[in-house]
């Protein structure tokens, strides 16, 4: 009953965008005014809840208050419209079946992923995933409980006990609105996910649409982008015969894909598996992204100047959704105010409103949380070819691009006017050559994503050109079908491993612990080893010390001496009794990933133990 008020909850959002597009006086065809009102819905989902719960607190109050908010202003204006309205149509042109017809395959693909990959519950109690999520989920899912958990807003990492979070949080938020409103975990996590793909996969049609003029050509940039990849298949081919296990180990081994294996510096993932799947930030961010770059295409070179105002809300909304996209949104718009400046094209009002919007609702995120947290070691460095380990520029690039980047040149030069939004966007893609925006230098990839996208659009153009030039050719099917098995052969082996992929995330024993440690005080402090998939602060939302440096150290706030700590904590006399309260240590976990610190368990015998099940213990330090 409470997932159908939560589907019910999500859908009067999208609902409400959808009717707020249609009042707004926009120059959009029916289509895009349509998408443009589901993403309208969903930013209202993220940003409503967000911005009440700073008074009221991440609350059911807050939430119901957030969806009235939303809701009464929207019945107010369609009522005293009533009488000028006129009913948007959807005509069954050839862009919505094009979109339909790759959107819904795509997002049936993505609903499968989710399913089978969120929490997927084993027959013995145990909780598994796939491959893509192992790593990434548990921390989003410590931050979504604990949000809902503690109420607290802004919120602190529960992975690292009284340390303000700068991580772009309102991805985990959403969901958290979803368990405060009595989802289960799963259901609040996947259920903001689904319309999240679907405007991902839609607004990417909508903007090659726009930008090549042609459906089909569209069609097959969305193909491109999603299901291509490299020439790393070959490093599974190559010797298949003599070995057969070496192309088996796409579908057994852990991480070992055409598009993701580190040992041979193939590293430019799928973006259903890897990123949009795994990397909420991302999904949401693209979600936003993608129909700012369509409204800056459309209103900073195509002079519908009133795109400019929906164009600044959203990307004043990008910064604590995904930094990463803000911060390649600000690029692209900064090169197209320049080219259409350059072409004396400029409509430099419009620009001036956007940047305004833009940066009045973008500065106090950056500047009280981003930044905040960027300051740190690690951040903002230069470092030559970002994750490029071994391999000149050009040789990187041609085993993980593939045909796309052998292409590209021939593509630019066949675009004409098209390659404008492309032209803009290399400057961004020379700069994360050069400089690494956060202390991982993968995470770059975030950005260079976004050229890519346009690239895949050009090289789409050029294919399609090239196949209608030679159609003098005999052969020319068999030509074209080689290409394309270059083109998606690694993204589509990729997109196979994941399907098939399963593993463990939680055992049974850390359900069950989990489970009883649900019912502690809201502000129990937990001792726990660093494990990623800490059962305590993944499924119940509770405090931890300090949880795993894969996540903590990448966002710049890992604390070395405070993990020294908790060793000592585990396996020196006198130890626990001096440092709990500098951390608010309320209760000590003693289980399997605490033996292998090397904890004693004598250093505990004169505390109250509350749970003994399964080889895990709970301890309290309340009253000892």
């Amino acid at each position: 009953m409470a997932n159908a008020l939560c589907i019910l909850y999500l859908l009067l959002f999208l609902l409400c965008g959808l009717i707020l597009a249609h009042l707004a006086p926009l120059p959009l065809e029916p289509l895009p005014r349509c998408m443009l009102g589901l993403c309208f819905g969903l930013f209202l989902l993220i940003w409503l809840p967000a911005l009440l719960a700073f008074l009221l607190g991440f609350t059911v109050l807050c939430q119901w208050a957030a969806l009235l908010l939303v809701l009464l202003p929207t019945l107010l204006w369609l009522f005293l419209r009533r009488k000028s309205l006129k009913p948007l149509r959807l005509s069954p042109d050839g862009d919505t079946a094009y979109l339909l017809f790759l959107s819904v395959p795509f997002l049936a693909l993505g609903g499968c992923l989710l399913y089978s990959h969120i929490l997927w519950p084993a027959g013995d109690g145990a909780l598994c995933t796939g491959q893509s999520c192992f790593g990434d989920m548990p921390m989003h899912l410590a931050f979504v409980t604990s949000i809902s958990r503690n109420g607290r807003f802004p919120p602190l990492y529960s992975i690292q006990a009284g340390t303000p979070m700068g991580y772009p949080f309102l991805c985990d938020s959403v969901s958290s609105t979803f368990l405060t409103l009595g989802a289960s975990l799963r259901a609040a996590y996947i259920l903001p996910m689904v319309p999240a793909l679907f405007l991902v996969f839609g607004w990417f049609f909508l903007l090659m649409r726009r930008m090549l003029g042609s459906p089909k050509r569209a069609a097959l940039a969305f193909l491109l982008f999603f299901l291509g990849g490299g020439f790393g298949f070959a490093y599974f081919f190559d010797g298949a015969a003599a070995e057969p296990g070496l192309f088996t180990r796409i579908f057994t081994a852990f991480y070992e894909t055409p598009t993701n294996l580190v040992e041979q510096n193939v590293r430019w993932v799928n973006p259903i598996c890897d990123m949009l799947l795994p990397q909420r930030a991302t999904l949401f961010g693209w979600a936003l992204l993608l129909p700012c770059l369509y409204l800056l295409l459309r209103a900073g070179t195509e002079g519908d100047r009133c795109l400019f105002l929906p164009l600044g809300l959203l990307a004043g909304g990008l910064p604590l959704l995904h930094t990463h996209s803000f911060l390649a949104l600000a690029v692209l718009s900064a090169g197209v105010l320049i080219w259409q400046l350059c072409a004396r094209k400029c409509d430099w009002k419009g620009f001036l409103v956007y940047a305004l919007l833009a940066a009045a609702l973008a500065l106090p995120q950056l500047l009280f949380f981003t930044l905040r947290q960027a300051s740190g070691e690690g951040f903002l460095r230069f470092s030559p070819l970002w994750a490029n380990e071994s391999d000149s520029f050009f040789w990187f690039y041609i085993k993980n691009w593939g045909l796309i980047f052998l292409l590209l040149p021939f593509a630019v030069f066949n675009a004409g006017k098209k390659r404008g939004l492309f032209l803009c966007s290399l400057p961004l893609w020379a700069v994360c050559e050069l400089v690494v925006f956060q202390p991982n230098p993968y995470d770059n990839n975030k950005l260079i994503f976004v050229c890519y996208m346009l690239a895949c659009g050009l090289v789409a153009d050029l294919l399609c050109t090239l196949y209608r030039r030679l159609r003098w050719m005999r052969g020319r099917g068999l030509a074209a079908g080689m290409v394309l098995t270059a083109l998606f052969l690694s993204g589509t082996l990729t997109i196979g491993r994941e399907i098939v992929s399963g593993y463990e995330l939680f055992s049974a024993a850390d359900v069950r612990a989990a489970s009883f440690a649900a019912d502690l005080p809201k502000d129990a402090v937990l001792l726990t080893a660093d494990e990623h998939n800490n059962p305590f602060a993944s499924l119940s939302g509770l405090t931890i010390v300090q949880g795993s440096p894969s996540f903590l150290y990448y966002h710049g706030v890992y604390d070395e001496e405070r993990a020294e700590d908790v060793r000592s904590m585990y396996t020196r006399s006198g130890a626990l009794q001096a440092l709990a309260p500098k951390y608010g240590v309320t209760h000590v976990v003693l289980g399997p990933s605490e033996w292998a610190l090397g904890a004693d368990e004598t250093l505990f015998d004169g505390l109250p133990l509350l749970y003994d099940i399964d080889g895990i213990r709970i301890y309290s330090l309340e009253g000892a």
